[in-house]
Order: structure tokens, then sequence, then C-alpha cells
């Protein structure tokens, strides 16, 4: 994804580069998804990303599966794997990953949401759980302890929205943990067909992404995407999903059209992100004017420096959804990466205001208020950052910016503890217990941020133990 990961076209105040900003690249490591796939797993750069509207749509997706599974919904996290090749697995039994090239190749939500029912039918199977469970807790301890930045710990080591490279190298492949059996699989596909009819939805997507993947069985094994691998395509399971489709009470159920343009718009800001601008224009031209066309080329105009382009599209939008918060964060998101930083103030804590439960988005204005380097504004910036540390508590990169304006007021002592939170997300466990022994030696014994600099460091003795 050179798009993603190029450097950006000149220096800009703040850490983020255009592309990485906005759909937020967390990490940039060697991700082995299957032994079969290891050499080639070494030489590619595999990413995890992160965009508020994206996880948005997801979560909008995935939570009545979660909550008909009896399932928290807050504690199973959907996470996004930027690569082109069709695949989705389950981690530790609660985190699911879904390729982006999976999700750019479905028509429809009822498709992707067929997926994560699928997936889910795996966690309320136990499935992972059945396997060795030292290998299990390492594996996730790699992808959420290594990886802080997302809910569950994802991030970046290059001032994106988390901080902390890693590298995952070649132990996932080894332990196999991608692998199901044909009767897990059988398993999760009945789980996931009760799922749907529990949600009111149709099995076709199902049925659908089947038919997808049977093009990829007639290819050689070295060309078929990883979900061949781990998720195995037999006559039994296409005939189950077709008999499902033809029981199930809500086989002719539609997607709602708010879900219809939420998916379309998740499509035009993977291709408009991913994809360089002349693709872009060839699936989206000028003439198409459907709000997700707009949106992929207002995109694609960013990515390529086109910045009044992309301005003038994003109000063009905005002209007709005032209060649509993710128009209003993508403006901002340029604005920003352009260096315009008190212009895009506003438009972030617009953007908050309606919809407060993102916390990318109250990272965004934080990093913003922090990166004017204004003293009014590191107040608001760290009662921004503290509540996305508690909703987020191992990002590693709200960590850092917090460490930044506690520094900046002048309390030594809580820009220690915050730094001493951030080596902790990000694994460096000897540097975190030698920032939460500076900040108990200037907190106040007793205290909560006393209590929890103790906290790090036994928390930092135990991982080391591990």
């Amino acid at each position: 994804m050179d798009v993603i990961n190029r450097p950006p076209a000149r220096p800009l105040p703040g850490p983020r580069s255009a592309a990485r900003r906005a759909i937020g690249l967390v990490l940039a490591a060697s991700l082995a998804l299957a032994p079969v796939f290891e050499a080639e797993a070494q030489s590619r750069r595999l990413s995890l990303i992160r965009d508020a509207e994206i996880e948005a749509t997801l979560r909008a997706y995935a939570d009545p599966i979660f909550a008909a599974a009896g399932l928290d919904t807050s504690a199973v996290q959907v996470h996004i794997i930027n690569d082109k090749r069709l695949n989705a697995f389950v981690s530790n039994g609660m985190q699911i990953f879904i390729h982006t090239g999976l999700l750019t190749e479905t028509k429809a939500p009822n498709e992707v949401i067929g997926v994560i029912a699928h997936e889910t039918g795996h966690i309320v199977g136990g499935h992972l759980a059945r396997q060795k469970e030292e290998l299990e807790n390492r594996t996730i301890e790699s992808i959420i302890g290594i990886l802080a930045g997302v809910a569950i710990g994802v991030a970046t080591g290059s001032g994106e929205a988390g901080v902390g490279a890693a590298t995952l190298g070649q132990s996932i492949a080894q332990r196999n943990l991608l692998q199901y059996s044909q009767a897990q699989e059988g398993a999760a596909d009945q789980a996931a067909f009760g799922l749907l009819e529990a949600t009111h939805q149709s099995p076709k997507g199902m049925v659908d992404f089947f038919r997808v993947l049977a093009r990829q069985e007639a290819l050689s094994a070295i060309n078929q995407d990883p979900y061949m691998r781990t998720h195995p395509l037999t006559t039994s399971r296409v005939d189950s999903a077709e008999a499902a489709l033809r029981a199930s009470p809500y086989a002719d159920a539609k997607d709602p059209p708010e879900l219809v343009e939420r998916h379309e718009r998740m499509l035009a800001k993977l291709i408009g992100y991913l994809e360089p601008l002349s693709r872009v224009m060839t699936k989206y031209p000028e003439k198409d004017q459907r709000v997700a066309a707009r949106y992929a080329r207002a995109i694609a105009y960013f990515r390529a420096s086109r910045t009044e382009e992309a301005l003038a599209a994003m109000d063009s939008l905005l002209a007709e959804a005032p209060n649509d918060p993710f128009f209003i964060e993508q403006k901002a998101q340029i604005l920003y990466d352009r260096g315009r930083l008190a212009e895009a103030l506003p438009l972030y804590q617009q953007a908050l205001d309606l919809a407060p439960q993102e916390p990318l988005i109250r990272m965004e204005l934080a990093e913003t208020q922090v990166g004017l380097e204004h003293p009014a504004l590191l107040e608001p910036a760290i009662t921004n950052l503290n509540e996305v540390v508690r909703l987020e508590p191992k990002n590693a990169r709200a960590f850092h910016l917090l460490a930044t304006a506690y520094g900046r007021s002048g309390n030594t002592p809580m820009a220690d503890l915050a730094q001493a939170e951030e080596f902790l997300a990000r694994g460096k466990n000897k540097d975190a217990k030698r920032f939460a022994e500076r900040a108990l030696q200037g907190l106040k014994v007793g205290s909560p941020g006393w209590l929890k600099a103790q906290d790090i460091q036994f928390a930092a003795d135990q991982a080391e133990e591990d």
C-alpha cells in the first residue's frame, strides 16, 4: 500500500502525513497469515488501519450480531488489515480481523455481515480456545501488547494514530492459529445462519460470498486468497448456505438504505485512500455525482496534493449534509495535514460535538490542540486525551500526546506517568518502570496517579516475566 506508506510531499506541522492521518494507519509490520504464506508474508508490508467512519460502519454491522450471540458488544472488536487479498479471522476469541480486500470485494452490507456472523460463530464455538492456551495468549500479546493504538492496543511507530511499530514475524504463522477444521467451519456457518435469523437478516450475503470463494477455489494454491486456506470451502458448506437461504423467513430481506449508503461510503473511502488517483477516477469518473463517488474523488485529490479540489469536493458534500460528522472530520484532516491547524480546530470540535462517542475524532481534536502550542488549549487537550485513554487504555499515541500536554503545562509527574503508560503500551517494560518510578517521586502518596504508577511497575514486571 504505497499510498499509505509514502512520505509526505513536504514537511508539515505535527507528526502525520496526509495519507497517514485520515485513514489512521496504525502499523507497518510483516504479518504471516498461515504457514503456506510465510515466505510471502516476510516480503510484504502489511498494516492495520483505523478510521472513525469505517469503524462506526463495521460496528453498525457487527453489534446486532454480537448481541444476538449473547456477547458484550464492547468486548468484541473488529479490526481492519490493509491487504488486497480476501481474508478474515478471529484471534484470542474476541478480536475479529478483516482484510480491506474482503471489504472492497463485497457489494452489499449483508455480505460483510455474513462474514462477521461466521467469525462470531467461531467465537461462540470456542474454536480458538481449544488450542493450546499459552500459544493463544502469546499470539494476542503480539497483537495487543506490542501494537498499541487500537482499542485493543494497535499502534504505529511513525506518529500516526498510535506509537510503537512492531514486527509480528513468523510466530503467528508457526502457530497456525488461523487454520480451522472443516467441522469447525460448518459449525461456524450454522451459528451464523442462526444469528442472521435472530437479527432478521438474510443468509444471501453468505451465499454470495461463497460464490466469490468458489472462483478462488479454481485458482492454484499459490494464487488463492488466504481465506481459502484458513476457511476451507466444501460442497457441503455451499449446500448448507443455499439450504439456509431457502429456509430462512428473511431470505428476501433487504439491507436498510442507511446501511447501503454507509457501505458505499466505506468502499469509496477505502478505494480513495488505497488506490492511485487514476484508478479512483476510473471507478468514480467525474460524471458520477453520487455521494460516494464525490467522496472518493475528494480523498483521492487530497492524497494527490490537489488540496483546493479536495476541499471544494468536501464543501459540496457538506452543503448537502452540513451535520455529517465524518464529512466534517475529513475536511478537518485535509486542513490539518496541509498545516492549517487553526482552520482544522473548530471543524474537529464540531465533528466531536456531533459524534462524542468517537475516540479517534476526540484524539484528532486533542492532537490539533497540542499542535497549536497555545497554553489555553492544553487543559482541554488533557481532558480530551484522558477520555481517549479511558476508552482505549492501550492507545500509545494518546499517552504520548498526554505526556506532551502535561509537560507543556508544567505538570512533570503526570507527564512522567503518561510516558510510563506509553512505554508500557509499546512493550518497552524497562522504560515503563523507569518513568513510573520518576512519577512516584513527584506524585502524592496514595493519589490515583501514584497508585497507577505502582500498577504500571507491576504490569511491566509481569510482562517481563511472561
